[in-house]
């Protein structure tokens, strides 16, 4: 098995599943996935590690499907963040234009004083993303390379999270052979994946519901505007149905692939179903009905978090053209209609936008995370070796973590 360095791989870990991706580099910075790999996930809750053995033997576990299906050897990859510990503020930073021309090192310093906020015990700041720039108070500029003037402002998105949960989750890669290159927030990886430039410009929200967490990005005019991560997500549906049915947690996620509805109008009232009970040695009937009974309220009140969130940081005004479910959780038969009552707005399922592709491979929104880990890679390669304009969005990664710590 040979080791490529004109490759990529992106692990997504999951509370549910670990989903490895390796793709190779492409001419005109694209790229093309050549192996898989998935595993269950074991020692995750909400997205954040609880047992490290578990969680290395479930990395190792598709790393090793993954190398196998793109015959490479895998020894580094970019990985996701996600869990209720992550935290995000709006943050102005203001510093003078040195040379009369906006350079690049300006905006640097513009996003180094933005950057410059308390930071609660524990935390650190993982992207620092800019919105727009001002320069000497004039309209707002997605692009200030150039431009001439004496002050330049950035009006900027900080994301926090927890130093001990990312410690942990790159011990696990360590531990089971993969050095972290770079650790990005996975709502920022799915809306890469799932989300057109024109969403992106006029204004979207995307939900990427997994098994742990549930992740949201809120973007309009080309930058992020808000994000936010809820502890609420598929496995909660999961257990509810375990313990509002009786029966095991195996037999509970089986029924809410295979059965389960989020909204109530789509129930056969004469379909039933057999399900095993808790003690395994006998079976029941229940309707469909009384599964949805069970699913939807846990549903509705995912939704209603969410759009309460968002009516309270006025970000609903920022959606223009709806919302974009993602995700394992968006699966959920129902979920799109739900959610298009709750918000009151056109919703649609997204998908990775795979050009290059395994047949069929991608073709699920489970896979969202783990392609937009990728593209956001790439772009950061990207970012590190042109010396052309600045990108519409420049991230200040937490690649400093891996070698600060490790």
């Amino acid at each position: 098995m040979d080791t490529l360095h004109n490759i990529l791989v992106s692990i997504d870990i999951g509370t549910t599943k670990i989903c490895s991706l390796v793709a190779q580099r492409l001419s005109n910075n694209q790229f093309e996935i050549i192996g898989i790999g998935k595993a269950p996930s074991h020692g995750l809750r909400k997205g954040i590690v609880v047992n490290v053995g578990q969680t290395v033997r479930s990395i190792k576990q598709a790393i090793k499907e993954a190398e196998l299906i793109a015959g490479v050897k895998i020894e580094s990859a970019s990985i996701g963040i996600s869990g209720s510990h992550i935290r995000s503020i709006c943050s102005q930073g203001v510093v003078p234009i040195k040379k009369g021309i906006v350079r690049r090192s300006d905006v640097a310093n513009a996003l180094a004083a933005a950057r410059a906020v308390p930071i609660p015990e524990g935390q650190q700041v993982l992207h620092v993303i800019p919105q727009y720039f001002v320069i000497d108070s004039t309209e707002k500029i997605h692009d200030p390379i150039g431009m001439h003037g004496v002050r330049l402002e950035v009006q900027a998105h900080i994301i926090m999270g927890s130093i001990s949960s990312v410690q942990n989750m790159v011990t696990c890669c360590q531990t089971a052979g993969i050095n972290v290159t770079d650790i990005i927030l996975e709502q920022l990886a799915s809306a890469s994946a799932v989300l057109s430039k024109d969403e992106v410009e006029l204004g979207v929200a995307m939900i990427d519901i997994g098994g742990g967490t549930s992740d949201v990005a809120v973007y309009q005019h080309g930058s992020i505007r808000q994000t936010m991560v809820l502890p609420v997500a598929g496995n909660h549906f999961t257990n509810d149905i375990a313990i509002g049915l009786r029966t095991p947690m195996e037999q509970a996620e089986m029924l809410k692939l295979t059965e389960g509805l989020a909204c109530k109008n789509l129930v056969d009232p004469t379909r039933t179903i057999e399900i095993e009970m808790i003690q395994g040695t006998q079976m029941r009937t229940i309707k469909q009905a009384d599964l949805v009974r069970i699913i939807e309220p846990r549903a509705k009140e995912l939704l209603h978090l969410i759009h309460e969130d968002l009516i309270k940081n006025g970000a609903m005004d920022m959606i223009t053209t709806g919302i974009v479910l993602t995700g394992g959780g968006s699966l959920l038969k129902g979920m799109d209609i739900l959610a298009q009552k709750v918000f009151n707005v056109p919703v649609r399922i997204g998908m990775p936008k795979v050009e290059n592709d395994i047949p069929g491979s991608l073709d699920n929104p489970m896979y969202s995370t783990g392609y937009g880990l990728l593209i956001q890679t790439q772009k950061s390669d990207s970012l590190q070796f042109t010396d052309g304009p600045m990108l519409k969005r420049i991230i200040i990664s937490m690649k400093s973590w891996v070698s600060d710590f490790f």
